[in-house]
């Protein structure tokens, strides 16, 4: 699991400037960063390839919200299954329904 640097992942996404990246976040577009450092963000390189794979597949903007949705949802599930359930609370709160959303024709 990679994590790239904006550069990287501005590259990898085809965007010109970090404004491009930073407009498409709060267009819902892509994902936020992750805190890798104390003055330092990255971008998970998997949620990078799938927002690529819809936009090849040629999803529209829409679609491709609601797939940054589900990445989004699905970071802190990645994090528990990679764990093992090891940093679980004692007394685990109640799942809330709507959370994550299940996609139906979404690339992931």
């Amino acid at each position: 699991m990679a994590i790239l640097r904006k550069l990287e992942a501005r590259a990898e996404l085809g965007y010109r400037s970090n404004t491009s990246i930073d407009n498409a976040i709060k267009a819902g577009l892509m994902t936020r960063p992750v805190l890798i450092g104390a003055r330092a963000v990255g971008f998970p390189a998997d949620e990078i390839e799938a927002i690529n794979a819809a936009r090849i597949a040629g999803k529209t903007d829409d679609e491709i919200r609601a797939l940054v949705e589900y990445l989004q949802g699905q970071r802190a599930i990645k994090f528990e299954r990679l764990m093992g359930g090891m940093a679980a609370d004692p007394a685990p709160a109640k799942p809330q329904s709507g959370n994550v959303r299940e996609l139906r024709g979404v690339a992931a």
